[in-house]
């Protein structure tokens, strides 16, 4: 295909997916299949990989995430992104009324508050080139990557006004939070407490895939600066919003007293368990601009708008029982199993206690009354005990494994309890698991009721067996049926093709997650390699440190591990990582980019020169070649000039890689 071609269906495709993510994202009304959506964006990636200077700022595979800088830098804001009164009452509501009347006669707007994360986002000729956190309010950080994640989020407005910045909530969807929390849970690691917490997270990750695998989205619900539009409402600035394609407010009706505000409010309350976000309360707004500037702004808060925040559902309940699950990695967490009662409009009956130091902070016993609420209106949790039964004992996790019977220890200042035997039914049940989860090798039919009929039936110990059943055995087995079995085993071969990070992600090592997994693999390139890593080539990894390296050398000295290395080797699982190289036109060069490119980030010109096989630095030196310098560059381009080191811009990097 040609440049002129090549250009034309670049045009036509970014059109066709961001109508789709409109479609999807924020009408809820999808217009294309899952596939189709997927083969239309394979197909722009491609074409932008073969014409890299058709890549432009508002491409929807910039969407899909990549490295994001080590730091965040600072964003100064304009206008101020201040914060709200909170009040608890409905008294309270009537004094905030009747202080306002003394100085207009108010027309309010009240809207759900989302619970998450406030964000301002920046348009110049609508196209999206700058979002920041609201930080303390007059300086927050720059996350434009990671929000370019969100699909919700237009890159292209419907109509290029001139400048424009909004600002938004970033949360995270009750579906999304609940599966992070799982995969957390299964990877032994410190879940996040709740839904705000996990957006705030994951949208200050360096790297933005994670922020990209979180399904994170956004509600706007202001406009902070303006040119080439008169509005004079806070609802017209709602719907003026909505058209340019922006995901807004679930709802905002008018009201001109305070009885229909406060049934307003009442009515979010009863139904904001239905909502698939988390929302701790209902704002209230002055609905005239005009009027907002009459009524202005303490030293804290704007005068003309107020949040009413709902409380904490918390039940009593009696703790029954504590059960001790083992995990993957040997880890016992003791789960509390409650009398049922009913929280946040479901039925809880169970919640994770964490480790022994979080049972004896609380002192809870068997037999306790203790009080249960939901984090974030979604995930169970013990509050406090209330009452001990008459002569209960603190409870104690056992010394003992409750699956194998092993002696358990504790780690130096770790908190959990660990079962360190290799052959720990529950730990292997669960390390299977693990490994043929979607991250890992995606061994797609591999459920947990299928791992453990495979291990009662004794067809499976580790891992490695899975790629060595065999049909005969597996047609013996109780509800296996011919064509499950077909599929099953066709989903294991299939995953042989994996890159090697996939592998050791499955292999479950301790605190070596997806990403550590693809750093360590995409530096060593092959099983052996990483296997006979040493202490300080680990550490020299971007990202790493003492923990992770310690961890990856512990795991390859046990002989039983290397057993199962060399058994998934003979069966013909790939160890090797393929370089995401497209040439070699720039190797042997190092870069260092400063300053504001015209359309590329500096992640994403870091990409294409890392892809096509240069190098790219963070400081200046002798031994750099060149100095990719956009506007506002600063010190690095001052010492480049003082080294003799070339100076080149962005159109001279794309003129290099043709």
């Amino acid at each position: 295909m040609n440049y002129e071609k090549a250009s034309q269906r670049i045009t036509e495709l970014k059109e066709i997916i961001n109508n789709s993510n409109y479609n999807y994202y924020v009408l809820d009304n999808p217009t294309i299949s899952d596939f189709d959506y997927d083969m239309y964006l394979r197909e722009l990636e491609t074409l932008e990989a073969q014409f890299p200077e058709l890549i432009t700022q508002d491409s929807p595979t910039h969407r899909v995430g990549g490295q994001s800088d080590n730091t965040f830098d600072k964003v100064p804001h304009t206008v101020q992104m201040g914060s709200l009164q909170d009040v608890f009452s409905f008294d309270e509501l009537y004094s905030f009324h009747n202080r306002v009347k003394e100085v207009i006669n108010p027309i309010y707007v009240v809207e759900p508050k989302i619970d998450g994360l406030s964000v301002s986002l920046e348009y110049v000729n609508g196209v999206f080139t700058r979002g920041s956190t609201r930080g303390d309010g007059f300086v927050g950080e720059d996350v434009t990557q990671n929000l370019k994640t969100i699909k919700s989020i237009p890159l292209k407005l419907a109509e290029a006004i001139p400048y424009l910045e909004v600002r938004g909530e970033v949360y995270m969807p009750r579906k999304s939070f609940e599966k992070v929390i799982q995969e957390q849970i299964d990877n032994d690691e410190e879940p996040f407490k709740n839904p705000r917490n996990a957006a705030a997270g994951s949208l200050r990750q360096k790297n933005s895939k994670i922020t990209a695998k979180r399904k994170l989205d956004i509600f706007v619900f202001n406009i902070q600066q303006i040119e080439g539009k008169e509005i004079t409402t806070h609802s017209e600035t709602l719907d003026y919003l909505k058209q340019l394609g922006f995901k807004v407010s679930p709802s905002y009706p008018q009201f001109n007293n305070m009885d229909q505000v406060i049934d307003e409010v009442n009515k979010i309350g009863e139904k904001r368990y239905e909502y698939p976000f988390d929302i701790d309360g209902a704002v209230v707004k002055v609905n005239s601009l005009s009027d907002r500037t009459k009524l202005g702004a303490t030293a804290k808060y704007p005068k003309w708008a107020v949040a009413f925040k709902y409380p904490p559902e918390e039940k009593e309940t009696i703790l029954l029982n504590v059960e001790i699950n083992v995990g993957r990695t040997g880890a016992l967490t003791p789960t509390a199993v409650f009398e049922p009662v009913q929280l946040a409009g479901t039925t809880v009956s169970r919640a994770v206690l964490h480790n022994q130091d979080f049972i004896d902070e609380k002192d809870i016993r068997i037999g306790d009354t203790i009080i249960v609420r939901k984090a974030g209106d979604i995930i169970p949790e013990v509050l406090k005990s209330v009452k001990h039964q008459e002569n209960s004992i603190p409870y104690k996790i056992p010394e003992f494994c409750p699956s194998c019977g092993e002696k358990t220890v504790r780690e130096g200042a770790q908190a959990a309890m660990r079962c360190v035997n290799p052959k720990c039914p529950s730990a292997i049940y669960r390390s299977i698991i693990h490994f043929a989860s979607r991250n890992a090798m995606n061994i797609d039919g591999l459920g947990p009721a299928i791992v453990q009929a495979l291990i009662d039936s004794d067809n499976i110990k580790t891992i490695a067996d899975l790629y060595y059943l065999e049909k005969d055995k597996l047609l013996q087995m109780e509800r296996m049926g011919e064509k499950s079995i077909d599929n099953l085993l066709n989903a294991i071969e299939k995953s042989k093709e994996n890159q090697l990070s996939k592998l050791v992600f499955g292999l479950g090592i301790r605190n070596v997650g997806q990403k550590a997994a693809e750093l360590l693999c995409n530096h060593f390139h092959s099983i052996d390699a990483v296997v006979n890593a040493q202490y300080n080539e680990l550490i020299m990894i971007e990202g790493y440190g003492d923990i992770i390296a310690n961890s990856i050398l512990d795991f390859f000295s046990k002989q039983d591990n290397l057993d199962i290395i060399d058994k998934l080797k003979a069966a013909g699982v790939n160890m090797q990582q393929e370089s995401e190289i497209q040439s070699d036109i720039l190797k042997g060069k190092t870069f260092v980019i400063t300053g504001t490119l015209p359309t590329l980030s500096r992640n994403e010109a870091k990409d294409i020169i890392e892809q096509n096989g240069g190098k790219v630095s963070s400081s200046v030196s002798k031994k750099t070649n060149y100095v990719l310098a956009g506007e506002e560059a600063g010190s690095k381009l001052t010492k480049a000039n003082q080294l003799g080191v070339t100076a080149i811009t962005q159109q001279e990097l794309l003129d290099m890689l043709q």
